[in-house]
């Protein structure tokens, strides 16, 4: 949980757009891991066969994707977000404190393995959102959709032991569509317009 909680920082205060590819790279794969410890040690096979896919998809096959559209559009930085870096470290602990009280609120499962895993998962939905509507780089955008669905996915695992892992790879298998499309847009975007910054779009009329 503060792996989770460094990475989202981390992302938050970082204008790199391969180090943040990197680090959401790094909080897939810790999500992953996660999941096969956080209600003790599971040795049944599909889970452990889910989670490699976790892994393979968010750690690698992801990052790949947007790595490769990253080298396609030649951007390196986030240069003018709506919200200064410096502004967001700021708010990120802020964020953290809310998600703290906000799940000290919620009437929740005795039995709850790691009472941190909530509010971390708030928060890492809270930076997700944060990262998209912050942030001009359709990368960046991209990079926030991941992170919230990674908030959504610990806040699943932190209340299910027996997870329904139909409904789980249908939401890995939208999410994937999702990525592969906006690596497509980002591409289609900056070579109609020579940039990926999607404030931009805003001027275009029909």
């Amino acid at each position: 949980m503060i792996f989770l909680v460094m990475t989202n920082l981390a992302l938050l205060g970082s204008s790199r757009l391969g180090m943040c590819i990197h680090v959401v790279a790094a909080q897939g794969i810790m999500l992953g891991l996660a999941s096969l410890f956080i209600h003790g040690m599971l040795f049944d096979f599909r889970f452990i066969f889910f989670c490699l896919v976790i892994v393979g998809l968010k750690g690698f096959i992801f990052p790949w994707l947007l790595s490769r559209a990253l080298r396609e559009v030649n951007a390196r930085r986030e240069v003018e977000p709506f919200v200064g870096f410096g502004q967001s470290i700021i708010l990120g602990p802020i964020f953290l404190a809310i998600c703290i009280w906000l799940s000290s609120r919620l009437t929740l499962p005795a039995e709850l393995a790691a009472p941190l895993v909530v509010p971390v998962a708030f928060f890492t939905i809270l930076t997700g959102l944060f990262v998209i509507v912050s942030r001009k780089k359709a990368i960046n955008q991209v990079l926030g959709y991941i992170v919230t669905e990674n908030g959504v996915y610990i806040f699943g695992i932190a209340l299910a032991v027996q997870q329904p892992l139909l409904v789980e790879f249908g939401i890995l298998l939208d999410v994937f569509v999702a990525v592969f499309v906006m690596g497509i847009m980002i591409f289609n975007i900056n070579r109609e317009f020579e940039h990926i910054d999607t404030d931009q779009l805003s001027h275009l009329r029909s």
